[in-house]
Order: C-alpha cells, then sequence, then structure tokens
C-alpha cells in the first residue's frame, strides 16, 4: 500500500446501527443530564478518548454507549446536524 496524498480514500460506516445509534446517543444524553453532567462535554470526550468513564452508569448509559463504535456515533451525530436521514 503505497502513500498517495492525492488520492482520496472512501469510508463506509456500517447502516444497519444507524437507528441504534441514534436512540442511544438520546438515552445516553438524558443519562448524563439526569446526574447533573454537561452531556455534550461527557460524550465528546468519550468520542475522542474512548474511555467510557466519562458516560454515567445510570440507565445504563456506559454499557448501552459501548454496543457502537465510536465511528458510528460520530456518522448519526454528523448525519443529525446535516439533516440527513
Amino acid at each position: 500500500m503505497s502513500n498517495n496524498f492525492n488520492e482520496t480514500m472512501k469510508f463506509e460506516a456500517p447502516k444497519e446501527n444507524i437507528n441504534e445509534a441514534r436512540d442511544i446517543i438520546i438515552t445516553v444524553y438524558n443519562a448524563l443530564r439526569e446526574k447533573g453532567y454537561d452531556p455534550i462535554n461527557q460524550i465528546i470526550g468519550y468520542i475522542l478518548s474512548g474511555d467510557p468513564t466519562y458516560i454515567t452508569s445510570h440507565n445504563n448509559a456506559r454499557s448501552l454507549i459501548r454496543k457502537i463504535e465510536r465511528d458510528e456515533l460520530l456518522e448519526e451525530i454528523l448525519r443529525n446536524y446535516l439533516g440527513e436521514k
């Protein structure tokens, strides 16, 4: 494999978990908020580091977020931000 910086690599995330990712993000967001955390900062900390301790175990949120890959979380967040389905 050569490193050709003139070509763009194509990334395709699995499509089967899109609805699950959305549901998990909402559940985790609500659990963090209920416990008094800033959900946005905590979720960003988790996505950047991969450290699940950024996510509360309240309402099983920590276990839920670990069910999907961080790239799937990012994909769902970006889709939602851009208004894509």
